[in-house]
């Protein structure tokens, strides 16, 4: 597991392989993580929007922005969390990845970023 907080905000990070398949006849990794944002700070914040950097061994990178996660933009109030779970698809059994959460404190109205810390993608089969 991955973690690290930025401002209060603790991000911890899990990942799982659930498999190849073909697709377009190129094979597609695809990957699952599992992300908890606690909020340790003394102020509610909400999450508003994410951003990614996906990378893969390959030295392809995607990027994905948008509101909220999941459909969601949850309100944490002090010694909450938030958990949910999505993933990505490689074209590559490696690759990782980075970025931020956008939140708004409502205490004091503004908002901030949070990183989301670097975490590794990898297939079982693929390590040494």
């Amino acid at each position: 597991m991955v973690q690290q907080v930025t401002k209060g905000i603790k991000i911890s990070v899990k990942t799982t392989y659930e498999g190849s398949f073909y697709k377009n006849y190129k094979i597609q990794y695809a990957f699952g993580y599992t992300i908890t944002i606690e909020n340790q700070s003394k102020d509610s914040v909400q999450l508003f929007a994410r951003h990614w950097e996906i990378l893969d061994a390959l030295n392809n990178i995607e990027t994905v922005s948008g509101e909220g996660v999941v459909g969601k933009k949850p309100v944490l109030k002090p010694g909450e969390s938030h958990t949910y779970s999505s993933g990505c698809l490689l074209t590559s059994p490696f690759g990782a990845m980075q970025g931020y959460y956008s939140m708004v404190n409502f205490t004091t109205t503004k908002k901030f970023q949070v990183t989301i810390p670097n975490f590794k993608l990898s297939a079982p089969f693929a390590i040494n």
